[in-house]
């Protein structure tokens, strides 16, 4: 009864992990953790299958690793056919209607023709200094998603079958949890994605811009700032249609994204409507203008619409003191509103166009103008 109550409280705590983590990889962590606990091994993995490069990629490593195993690595792969076993019990027997059980492998080979027997998995366990492991396949959504691998170093108990049928039920709560972290991750996804263009959307530049702003405040990282309005929508709306619109407000966002590679790191969003930025971390204000220059003559070498005017704003540049991203987003917007206003071929950039600060400060108001700056700060 010990015994059953120890597991149970096992998978309650995996439970617990897995719906506490955020993101993939502390999902990860949590399955190789709360498996390798609760089997009472000194290592665990886990691996997601790769159908269509035929191969097992290692996501996480926990435990007392071997050489060149690394927490998270980054190019650890198997190829499936090193593996025979992970096609027969992921693929082969689960699809004849068996069930996608755990098996254990040992560093002794058993006798040969033994089913389930994996010369490299064998040898792998010999060179890990690992003396069994206890293989438990995940499924989600009805198909075999990968492996929760545990391992106990040579000289422990053997894992047996209760082992790998406790296995088995642990790899059910790891996919229970692996499925809720990917469907919060898609929701997160979307929430800070413009569906049209597939770019980040303001939220996401909201986001990442007070982020920005306070690194910039702790360690003076230069946080640049590329407003865009793209010019002529409202003409390829009203004439041609807005599924012609929309097409050139997604050519458009490909160049942006590809501008936006220029700088790394650099975030590249649509605010809404014909409005566009760059957000960059990093980069000199210098480089930043580079991109900007980059960015207007591509946009004007699109089939439709006119171009756009870009505003830049960058801490790298003579604007005064930046406490707020809003302060920053409106330098940029007035930049912006200048280059239309004076249908400019470049970025205008603040700090280097006197009139943007004062633009900024105190933005006229026309009644009939749509364009108005974002809030003091």
């Amino acid at each position: 009864m010990g015994g059953e109550d120890a597991r149970l409280r096992a998978v309650v705590s995996l439970a617990q992990a897995m719906a506490a983590a955020h993101t993939p990889r502390e999902s990860w962590r949590a399955a190789a953790l709360g498996a390798r606990d609760a089997l009472g091994g000194n290592f665990a993995a886990l691996s997601v299958w790769e159908r269509e490069l035929g191969r097992l990629r290692v996501l996480v490593n926990e435990g007392e690793r071997a050489d060149g195993e690394e927490e998270f690595p980054d190019d650890e792969t198997y190829p499936v056919h090193q593996f025979p076993e992970i096609t027969e019990f992921l693929h082969e027997r689960w699809a004849g209607g068996g069930e996608p059980n755990a098996w254990v492998e040992t560093a002794v080979a058993p006798p040969e023709g033994d089913a389930g027997y994996c010369h490299e998995r064998v040898t792998a366990l010999r060179r890990r200094g690992r003396g069994c492991c206890v293989v438990a396949p995940i499924v989600l959504h009805g198909r075999a998603w990968g492996e929760l691998y545990v391992a106990r170093p040579v000289g422990a108990p053997v894992f047996d079958a209760a082992d790998a049928d406790f296995a088995t039920v642990l790899a059910s709560v790891a996919a229970a949890g692996i499925s809720q972290t990917e469907r919060l991750e898609e929701v997160r996804r979307l929430a800070f994605t413009d569906p049209l263009t597939g770019l980040a959307n303001r939220r996401a530049v909201d986001m990442h811009l007070d982020e920005a702003i306070e690194l910039h405040r702790a360690d003076d990282s230069v946080v640049s700032l590329v407003v865009c309005d793209l010019n002529g929508l409202k003409r390829v709306n009203d004439t041609l249609g807005h599924a012609v619109g929309d097409r050139l407000l997604e050519r458009f966002g490909s160049v942006l994204s590809l501008c936006g590679a220029m700088l790394p790191g650099a975030l590249a969003a649509r605010l809404g409507g014909d409005e566009f930025c760059l957000l960059a971390v990093g980069p000199t204000a210098d480089e930043v203008v580079a991109v900007g220059e980059q960015l207007c003559l591509r946009a004007g070498e699109l089939e439709l619409g006119e171009g756009v005017a870009c505003g830049v704003a960058s801490t790298g540049d003579p604007i005064g003191e930046v406490r707020s991203a809003r302060r920053l987003f409106r330098l940029a917007d007035a930049a912006q509103y200048r280059a239309k206003a004076a249908r400019s071929a470049k970025p205008v950039v603040a700090g280097r166009d006197g009139a943007v600060l004062r633009l900024a400060d105190a933005p006229p108001s026309p009644p009939h103008d749509r364009r108005r700056f974002r809030g003091r700060g």
